[in-house]
């Protein structure tokens, strides 16, 4: 069910890892370090990405090569939301992809990258074409971000949340479909590039919109999809019986399945960006996650 397995989401950004709990990302390091091991040990064909960065930096890929990290990677992954949240124009999409190819061997992925329809849902239209034009056929995996709005209700997974002003409220608008299920003008033009263009869909524990996704994606011609399990809800009751349903719902999509968010009694700080009290039971969860998920026949990176 398994195509890869993701090693958290964007730790360089404090929304998602806590670096003045971390200073230097020495911690992660170990972490990533270690659940790259447990994944290889249960699966060795499986590969391993490293969370998808964001900010683009090249600097934080040499850190994690000099931390010893990228000896358990095999897949470099990059978020970019340049007509929202990033400082650079759609524009520099293929020079954004070759910083990180200057300082790694490895490939890059984009796993995450999206426009809001904050603005005006015309916006959407016109930067997915921009960014199909500039990324099919430069990366060898692309997941767009995202099918649906999130739910006004549920609340962004950031740090800051109300206090970021707009920022915040772009997290809402990044979907093909509304809220209510209703499709944005967009979603025509992302059938015309799937499968070239995967999806990225966050799915919350008991997710009641799951089965209409998977209709969707079905609809739009959708191969690749990048979906994450948290170590945090893994705490919760019926956990394994939830992560059972998602997966065997999606079982027809080639997954990046991305392992993250801390449990608030096994974190320095009760919170999902703290690093974890001891690195090695987050690669117990990312092993576990592998032995029961992924595919028995070996997997090989594009």
């Amino acid at each position: 069910m398994i195509e890869a397995a993701m090693i958290w989401n964007e730790p360089n950004n404090k929304s998602h890892w806590d670096p003045e709990l971390d200073p230097g990302w020495a911690i992660f390091a170990e972490t990533a370090r270690l659940a790259g091991r447990a994944i290889r040990e249960a699966n060795p064909g499986l590969p391993r990405v490293l969370g998808g960065i964001s900010p683009i930096d090249p600097a934080f890929i040499l850190n994690m090569a000099e931390r010893g990290a990228m000896e358990e990677i095999d897949v470099v992954a990059v978020h970019g939301f340049p007509l929202d949240w990033n400082l650079w124009k759609i524009d520099e999409w293929p020079a954004k992809i070759n910083e990180i190819r200057a300082v790694t061997s490895k490939p890059v992925w984009v796993s995450e990258v999206g426009i809001s329809t904050f603005g005006a849902e015309e916006v959407q239209v016109w930067g997915l074409n921009r960014t199909a034009e500039l990324l099919i056929g430069k990366a060898p995996r692309i997941h767009w971000y995202s099918l649906y709005d999130l739910p006004q209700a549920w609340g962004a997974t950031t740090r800051h949340r109300e206090a970021e002003g707009s920022s915040y409220y772009r997290h809402f608008y990044m979907g093909l479909l509304r809220e209510d299920g209703s499709p944005k003008p967009a979603i025509d033009h992302f059938a015309q590039h799937a499968p070239q263009m995967g999806l990225c869909q966050w799915f919350h524990f008991e997710d009641h919109r799951l089965d209409d996704a998977v209709a969707w994606m079905r609809r739009l011609g959708v191969r690749h999809l990048r979906t994450g399990l948290s170590w945090a809800d893994s705490f919760r009751p019926n956990a394994l019986d939830w992560f059972d349903r998602q997966m065997e719902a999606l079982a027809e999509f080639d997954v990046t399945v991305t392992f993250c968010f801390t449990p608030e009694h096994r974190g320095l700080a009760p919170h999902h960006s703290s690093p974890p009290q001891v690195p090695a039971e987050f690669a117990e969860f990312c092993g576990s996650m592998v032995h029961r998920y992924a595919p028995a026949r070996a997997t090989v990176a594009a």
